[in-house]
């Protein structure tokens, strides 16, 4: 957050007031929200690798804390809460008026997902999409990624054990599309061992999102 261009906002929501850091492009054709997960912030490293890289590609990047992060709290409130929460940021993440982006990862990416068509999202991109929780691939989210509505773009890691990328399921084309970060875990952390590095990994998360973004017009 300290880079000059950076700006950060506090918006009031009914359930608390959210902040939201903006990493302004300079030619800006959409804006993408992106909030973090129910276990960490916006310090997250996809999170933060693309509020770096997007900007230069003409897409204004917002991460946005929710409110109960914000407040200080350690656990993530109620899927209701969280989509309350997001309704009320979708406002400022919409003031410039550009096509926004509806995104966030884990927890977040299931927000994006449930309020998608209601907000009027652009499109949707999904960062470790929760599909199951761990060791329970029967108690299956699909259908909340399934009823987006509107372009979405899963990145998954290969070793997520909230679902790896073999889990998801076969959708009509055009559903949503996937890219699998190898080795990456539910933070895209891959092993000191893997063939490839840290490094690597992101930089497939932001060439994808950089690629499917251009295709969004």
């Amino acid at each position: 957050m300290s880079s000059e261009n950076t700006q950060t906002e506090t918006v009031e929501t009914d359930t608390g007031p959210a902040r939201v850091t903006w990493h302004p492009a300079k030619r800006p054709r959409l804006v993408l929200g992106l909030s973090h997960g129910a276990g960490g912030g916006i310090e997250a490293r996809d999170l933060r690798a693309l509020a770096a890289v997007l900007p230069t590609h003409g897409v204004t990047v917002a991460l946005v804390e929710q409110p109960w992060r914000v407040a200080g709290r350690k656990l993530a409130p109620a899927p209701k809460t969280l989509d309350a929460g997001w309704r009320g940021i979708w406002p400022a993440l919409a003031a410039p008026g550009l096509p926004v982006i509806s995104g966030g990862r884990s927890a977040g990416a299931r927000v994006a997902c449930r309020t998608a068509a209601e907000l009027g999202a652009r499109a949707v991109l999904a960062l470790s999409f929760p599909l199951h929780p761990p060791g329970k691939p029967e108690k299956s989210r699909a259908e909340e990624l399934l009823g987006a509505g509107v372009p979405t773009l899963v990145v998954q890691g290969g070793n997520d054990p909230f679902g790896r990328p073999e889990e998801f399921p076969g959708a009509p084309e055009g559903t949503y599309g996937l890219i699998e970060v190898a080795h990456g875990d539910h933070g895209f952390a891959v092993p000191k061992r893997a063939e490839t590095t840290q490094e690597r990994a992101l930089e497939v998360i932001t060439d994808g999102v950089v690629e499917w973004v251009g295709s969004l017009g």
